[in-house]
């Protein structure tokens, strides 16, 4: 396809810049929401953060995770997390401490109405103070992994182009940390791992819409930014929405295969791919235009002859 074909087929393509200006719109909004539901609800911090109870225990093998985790609940009046360890009949039980002792229950006691002989393997109780050295290593490991990634858009790209992207890195991890809030669904290390995860995934969307619109502006300096961005999104669709499939997939295969273990983790993931994905088209793309993105921001000015 030549210059001028190409410049054709962007230029028919106005649904395309209303759908991005659209679209940007509607996600300013929802961020804004986002984080007035985090400020308000706040989070529903699990064992990591906050410390507790984690007992391993031996139980008949034929006894499931649906006859203990009813019990354990209602004796200890709050949700206990019942996890299979490496061997059949084998559990580990997550719970906040008690510590006044003549309230905590008795596993012995609660498990008895499952008439099969009980052994705990061991029992450790995580302090608070660990909670929160844990809250302040992952917020340090995410703000160590949002200032890398900064510079490395700083180097690579100019930086209204730069900006794009690093915004639609913090508007995807915003909305999983809204879903979190909105649900009050425990949010552990996994939850963290997962944000981390996402970063990744999101950068490497935006960098691709980024790089092809900055390879268009250098190559089609008589053309506007509007229809640079046109033609990158276009010819990017594919691969994005190929890339965002395979791997929602993948997710969903984790998210129905896992289990609760790691039902977190794969809600967390399926939410930053779907923004991800979103993002990278419309914020991405769009932010940096409405920052005067132009291709002359990109021209390399030849030296001078003389010194």
């Amino acid at each position: 396809m030549t210059n001028n074909q190409q410049r054709k087929s962007a230029s028919k393509l106005p649904y395309l810049t209303q759908w991005r200006y659209a679209s940007s719109i509607i996600s300013i909004v929802l961020m804004l929401l986002s984080l007035t539901v985090i400020g308000v609800k706040g989070f529903n911090w699990g064992l990591d953060f906050t410390g507790g109870v984690v007992t391993e225990i031996q139980i008949d093998q034929r006894i499931t995770v649906s006859e203990i985790e009813p019990l354990m609940t209602a004796a200890y009046q709050q949700d206990v997390s019942v996890i299979s360890a490496s061997e059949p009949g084998r559990w580990v039980l997550r719970y906040a401490d008690i510590p006044d002792e003549n309230q905590r229950p008795e596993l012995q006691q609660v498990l008895a109405p499952l008439a099969s002989e009980l052994t705990v393997l061991n029992s450790s109780i995580v302090g608070p103070q660990v909670g929160q050295e844990l809250i302040e290593q992952g917020s340090l490991a995410l703000l160590v992994a949002m200032l890398c990634i900064m510079g490395y858009l700083s180097y690579r790209f100019e930086w209204r182009l730069a900006s794009g992207a690093l915004f639609a890195l913090v508007h995807d991890v915003v909305f999983v940390l809204a879903f979190f809030a909105l649900s009050q669904m425990e949010f552990n290390l996994t939850i963290l791992a997962a944000i981390l995860a996402i970063l990744g995934y999101s950068l490497n969307d935006s960098i691709i819409i980024a790089d092809r619109i900055r390879e268009q502006l250098i190559a089609k300096p008589q053309w506007g930014t509007s229809e640079i961005n046109n033609l990158a999104v276009g010819s990017t669709f594919s691969r994005t929405m190929v890339t965002s499939g395979t791997t929602l997939l993948t997710v969903v295969a984790l998210w129905v295969m896992g289990g609760a273990p790691l039902e977190g983790f794969s809600i967390a993931m399926f939410i930053g791919i779907l923004t991800g994905t979103w993002s990278s088209i419309s914020v991405g793309a769009t932010l940096p235009e409405f920052l005067g993105l132009k291709a002359e921001h990109y021209i390399v000015e030849p030296l001078p002859d003389t010194p």
